[in-house]
């Protein structure tokens, strides 16, 4: 069983535990292996059954729907989302969260399909592509299906607090970002463009993830994982298709990186350590291939410098309470509840 923090605050406030008890159990359960999140059977079997029906939707559809034509796709994908509808409420009236929360998500995903159906009935589709091609290639018609997921995807949150509702909205602003870059190229391969599009949606989007940390930071459900995985994501890759001649902008470039990583450290998400070491990553190895391609010292530096991190590492776990209280200290109240909670 998985022990989080509100539950020893809780054995506080109930006085079973006494307040510096309660953090140095929290303490010592993090540090115990094994302490992560779990998924029962019963969750993946949940998460099985509803990924496969939300992929025949969308990334498995086959041409042969296009038989029924685009009124027939729309009125489908309406009996679809009825029924993922009258499943969610089935579902929620039972307590059973989880199984409601991928139906609606069901009911998301759908919203593509009934768009699309709805133009190609109304003989507002401009072109011959079809459904299928939407998760394959970058085009700017697409957009009118994106929006119309965001806006469902979005009522959908508000009626039903799930956080993997947020997964659907987190992919089609993904896919918003490189449509939208696509039409305002109008249609060219201009990567540059492209690129910067990409990577100012996705701080927004980042931006937006922290805002709903921020907005969520009292309730136990984390909505702001999906927007975080994407918003990075799309930053990062816009970012890294950026080119320059200058040694300082790449320099920049792996400081911007080790910035992700520090802020990853800051707010507790894997997601911006993760891209942030592939960037410094990468950077490393583009000073090794090219910088530095003959040189005897700079594997020995690189080395050193490993080695030197390892020590930081050693001091920071011998320090990490003292300096994590101290650097939370400086930090608004509203972020304090937020590392709190975590």
């Amino acid at each position: 069983m998985k022990i989080s923090k509100q539950q020893l605050e809780a054995a506080v406030k109930r006085q079973i535990l006494k307040p510096q008890q309660a953090e140095e159990l929290y303490r010592f359960l993090r540090a115990q292996p094994g302490t992560g999140p779990a998924f029962d059977f019963t969750h993946v079997l949940y998460y099985l059954g509803g990924l496969i029906a939300i992929g025949a939707m969308t990334l498995f559809m086959t041409l042969g729907w296009e038989t029924f034509g685009g009124w027939g796709i729309f009125f489908i994908a309406l009996l679809y989302a009825g029924t993922g509808m009258k499943l969610s409420d089935f579902f929620l009236r039972r307590d059973f969260a989880l199984p409601a929360g991928i139906c609606a998500t069901f009911v998301v995903a759908l919203t593509p399909l009934a768009v699309y159906g709805l133009q190609q009935g109304l003989g507002l589709w401009p072109d011959s592509s079809t459904y299928r091609d939407y998760h394959r290639y970058i085009q700017w018609h697409w957009l009118y299906l994106e929006l119309a997921t965001l806006a469902v995807g979005t009522a959908m949150v508000w009626r039903y607090k799930y956080p993997f509702l947020l997964m659907p909205i987190a992919v089609t602003l993904w896919y918003l970002s490189m449509d939208l870059a696509a039409w305002l190229a109008f249609d060219r391969i201009d990567y540059e463009i492209r690129a910067l599009v990409s990577m100012y949606f996705g701080l927004m989007m980042t931006l937006l993830a922290f805002w709903v940390d921020i907005r969520s930071r009292e309730s136990t459900a984390d909505y702001a994982f999906w927007l975080y995985l994407f918003g990075v994501l799309t930053f990062w890759c816009g970012l890294s298709m950026q080119d320059s001649d200058s040694e300082l902008a790449k320099l920049g470039y792996c400081l911007i990186n080790l910035l992700m990583m520090g802020i990853g450290v800051v707010l507790l998400r894997r997601v911006f350590v993760v891209f942030g070491a592939l960037g410094v990553a990468g950077y490393l190895g583009y000073l090794s291939h090219q910088v530095f391609e003959d040189s005897l010292l700079f594997p020995v530096v690189l080395s050193a410098l490993g080695l030197l991190i390892i020590y930081l590492g050693v001091l920071w776990q011998r320090h990490e309470a003292r300096i994590s209280d101290q650097l939370r200290g400086s930090l608004p109240l509203t972020l304090q509840q937020l590392l709190a909670k975590r």
